[in-house]
Order: C-alpha cells, then sequence, then structure tokens
C-alpha cells in the first residue's frame, strides 16, 4: 500500500456562502465521514495545517487584489464568489494546504497527496475573483514549489468547467504545462482547443474540449491516450491535479456522464504515467454522495 498525504482542517467549513450556493460546507463533512466509513481515514497521512503566507499568494495574485481580500469586508465578491467573516482566512489556509502537502513530499514523507480544501480555486485570475474561487490553490502551489526547485509543473485540470485563471496564469510560460478536459460551452466559455498557450508558452496549453453527455468512454480516451505521452514527453518534477467532480453522472451542475469507475480509472491513469510526485487538490462536485463516492474512489486508487 503506497503512502498517501491527506490535508483538511475545519476551517475550510468557516467559508460560509449563502444557503443557495453551490459550494456549501457540507461537502468536505460528507467527503470526510465517507472516508472513516470506508476504512480510509486510518490509512492516511493527515497533513498538518498551514496558512500561505502574503508572500506565497503574490507569487501568483495582484497586490490590490490581496488588499482586497484581506480587508474584511463581508459579502460578494463578484457574481458567483461571497466573502464571509473567516472566508480569506479559509482561503489562506486552503492554498497553504497545498504546500505544506509539497513540503513534505520533499521531506520524503509520501508521494502523493489529497487536499479537500475550499474555497477552491481554478477560476481565480491573478487580478479578480471568479466561479466561487478566491485564490488559486494550484497556481500558488505550482510557484511555491517552483521557489523551492521544482522547475517543471504539470497541471491536470479535470473539472467539468475549464480552469481559465490556471491557464491564463501559466499561458506564456513554459515552465508550467496546462492539460484540461472539460465541457464544451459551459462557463466560463474559455478553453478551446485552439488555444495552446502564448509567446514562450506556446505548445503547454492542452484543451481537449467534452461534448454534452460525454462519459467514460470519451474521458478515458483523453486520460489514457492524449495525457500520458504528453506527461512522458514533459517529464514534470511534480504533477498538480485540479480534482473537480462535477464530472460525476450524478453532479447536476453540467452534463457530463462519467462514472466512479471512469474516475478511478482517469486517476490510475495519471499515476501510472508519471514518476513525479502528485497531489490532488480539490475543486467542484456538489452532488454531496456522488462527490464524496468520487473522493473515496480516488484516494483508494492513491493508496493502491
Amino acid at each position: 500500500m503506497k503512502k498517501v498525504g491527506f490535508a483538511y482542517d475545519d476551517i475550510f467549513l468557516r467559508h460560509e456562502t449563502p444557503v443557495w450556493h453551490p459550494d456549501q460546507p457540507e461537502r468536505l463533512a460528507a467527503i470526510t465521514a465517507e472516508l472513516r466509513r470506508a476504512g480510509l481515514w486510518e490509512s492516511l497521512v493527515h497533513i498538518p495545517r498551514r496558512k500561505a503566507t502574503v508572500e506565497d499568494i503574490l507569487r501568483v495574485h495582484a497586490p490590490d487584489y490581496l488588499e482586497r481580500i484581506m480587508s474584511g469586508k463581508i459579502g460578494q465578491l463578484e457574481d458567483e464568489t461571497w466573502l464571509s467573516e473567516l472566508s480569506a482566512e479559509a482561503a489562506f489556509y486552503a492554498a497553504g494546504a497545498v504546500l505544506e502537502a509539497i513540503d513534505r513530499i520533499r521531506l520524503n514523507e509520501f508521494q502523493r497527496a489529497f487536499c479537500a480544501v475550499r474555497p477552491p480555486g481554478h477560476h481565480a485570475e491573478a487580478a479578480h475573483a471568479m466561479g466561487f474561487c478566491i485564490f488559486n490553490n494550484v497556481a500558488v502551489a505550482a510557484r511555491y514549489a517552483q521557489s523551492i526547485g521544482m522547475r517543471k509543473i504539470f497541471i491536470i485540470d479535470f473539472d467539468v468547467h475549464h480552469g481559465n485563471g490556471t491557464q491564463h496564469i501559466f499561458d506564456e510560460d513554459d515552465s508550467v504545462f496546462y492539460f484540461s478536459t472539460h465541457q464544451e460551452l459551459l462557463y466560463p466559455n474559455t478553453g478551446a482547443e485552439s488555444e495552446h498557450g502564448i509567446g514562450p508558452g506556446r505548445g503547454f496549453t492542452y484543451n481537449v474540449e467534452m461534448r454534452t453527455g460525454s462519459g467514460d468512454r470519451e474521458y478515458l480516451a483523453a486520460y489514457n491516450d492524449l495525457l500520458p505521452p504528453l506527461m512522458k514527453r514533459y517529464f514534470p518534477d511534480l504533477v498538480l491535479v485540479s480534482a473537480g467532480y462535477d464530472i460525476h453522472t450524478d453532479d447536476p451542475m453540467a452534463a457530463i456522464r462519467v462514472t466512479n469507475e471512469g474516475i478511478r480509472a482517469m486517476v490510475a491513469s495519471i499515476l501510472g504515467s508519471t514518476y513525479a510526485p502528485v497531489v490532488f487538490v480539490l475543486e467542484g462536485g456538489y452532488q454531496i454522495k456522488a462527490l464524496a463516492d468520487s473522493v473515496r474512489v480516488t484516494i483508494r486508487e492513491m493508496l493502491r
């Protein structure tokens, strides 16, 4: 059995959203309860909580945006992103959880980790919030990893929505490869297959638009056929996965039909396509049972 790090803290429950909002604290409560029920909780290496520093965040986000987040303002940050009294604190700890996972990997405590965090991150742009996201957790982690000597980072994003923030942050950068599968013609209406990066970053962005109704067959074609040669050719020092489980067939946010077995096979392909350490970071997933099942399936495969 492989050692797998797991990052979670109750501070993530303190990011409060309106009652109608899809990103509710119950999402994480369901995940931790399911891992305990399935007997997996005790098999994980539990990662101590860590708060990202201002310096960590400023490697990715603009100073005036960070000041806005830290101002103490409560309420609507943008159309779908909200700040409650402890949202900023939760966001700092969400980013910090991924940084701590990376440091534990460097200490050789494990080579695989899962960060069950919120608020999510992949829609957050350098200078503004978007799509439930405050700080771009994966982007902050990529820049931190590079600051401690991990030169080449490969980011995989299987959330049903395109990670516009992550792609835009690294568009002109050949030291970070961004691979995304997402439903076509869906929020935020970015991530066309014709987008390959800009300038020195050209060739280091790879988008796969999935048609409405796509399921295991279509996703496994991407993850078994397209992804492995890209990862092997790039030969990263670290793999970061924006793990959005709104691809699940039972999730109400989109029209993708990936099953638990499909998710397991995708995770197996990701893990089997690299010798680099791999850190999964939670993004979407809004049907509570489907989300909990998906994370259980992911963790079980990571432990193999």
